[in-house]
């Protein structure tokens, strides 16, 4: 154990000082467990002791290597992020735990919370969301990313009977699809280029196809591969005065897709969607509490516990973060566990 670990375990044996420790970017390409030292727990707050975070594929690739772009700096930071773009900074906001102290209607509860990957932190009790029953705290994890794709089929007003395209089969690809096959008569293909998708696809309630497969004449297309290529793919499936929904983030790299053939024939929409505004077709009567809650409730399945079975020890964080992000890596979005 080091010199750091000993102090904190030491600490936390007494029973006076509560330390934690938490996951910082440091400089591009490296990660770093720092100490945490977290206070008094306030009134109006609560601690909570974390089992499991989960890890933005996507999103925090770009925060190892520092490609948030500057313009996007105050937008990204997430909702309890400790420093600044582009370094040092702790991020994330998927993590599920159990609260150890705080107001009494939160004792003892499993809750998800939109906080930095932390082994124990302090959090105002408002944005701690107990977890359902018959939904695990692993599959928790994946709240936030629920939450991104119900926005987006509030975005596609995609409904019953429609045949539905989705480009690119990660965690949130496969949570659109997921919401996607639920929907009476709907068609659902999922696209992506990794064949070793296709079972898991099907799990789900979705076909699988490679890129040179894909349906055509779609009513909806979303796009989550983050690349020009897959969005071309999506724009080319889309039918007559259908949307295609883009929910990846790039950051600083360029997307260039032909705007020109049908694409102004067909009468397509690109539509933009993203997390941090309620889709205008709700707005008026949903809060982000309510979106949240409902996110947490459709993780209920069994089935999505197939999207958190690759999974990092906390301890072994600096080394094995910058392995699972890089640009070459396989697989979903790995789970921290504590």
């Amino acid at each position: 154990m080091d010199r750091d670990a000993g102090d904190i375990e030491m600490r936390r044996s007494t029973g006076k000082v509560h330390v934690g420790r938490a996951l910082w970017y440091t400089r591009p390409g490296h990660v770093e467990l720092r100490v945490a030292p977290l206070g008094f727990v306030r009134p109006g707050e609560a601690r909570v002791r974390t089992l499991f975070s989960g890890i933005s594929r996507g999103t925090e690739r770009l925060v190892l290597n520092g490609t948030i772009p500057q313009s996007e700096w105050d937008r990204m930071r997430a909702p309890l992020q400790e420093g600044a773009f582009p370094f040092p900074v702790k991020y994330g906001y998927c993590a599920a735990g159990i609260v150890e102290d705080g107001p009494g209607e939160l004792m003892g509860q499993t809750v998800f919370c939109l906080h930095p990957h932390q082994d124990m932190f302090i959090a105002p009790a408002t944005m701690l969301v107990p977890v359902p029953d018959g939904v695990t705290a692993r599959r928790a994890t994946l709240a936030a990313n629920m939450e991104t794709a119900l926005n987006a089929h509030w975005d596609a007003a995609s409904g019953p009977g429609d045949r539905i395209v989705v480009v690119g089969a990660g965690i949130v690809g496969l949570l659109v699809a997921y919401i996607a096959a639920r929907l009476p008569g709907s068609d659902v293909t999922v696209i992506d280029v990794s064949e070793a998708r296709r079972t898991l696809v099907e799990s789900l309630g979705a076909r699988f196809a490679l890129p040179a497969d894909c349906p055509q004449d779609a009513d909806v297309v979303f796009h989550a591969s983050a690349t020009a290529t897959g969005l071309q793919t999506a724009l080319d499936a889309a039918g007559i005065e259908a949307a295609v929904v883009e929910l990846s983030w790039y950051g600083e790299k360029p997307a260039p897709v032909m705007l020109g053939g049908a694409f102004h024939a067909r009468r397509l929409r690109l539509v933009s969607s993203q997390v941090g505004q309620v889709s205008p077709s709700r707005r008026p009567r949903w809060t982000y509490r309510r979106r949240i809650e409902a996110a947490l409730a459709m993780l209920a399945d069994p089935a999505l516990d197939a999207l958190t079975v690759e999974e990092i020890a906390f301890e072994d964080a600096p080394a094995r973060v910058p392995e699972m992000l890089a640009t070459s890596a396989s697989g979903l979005a790995p789970i921290l566990v504590y």
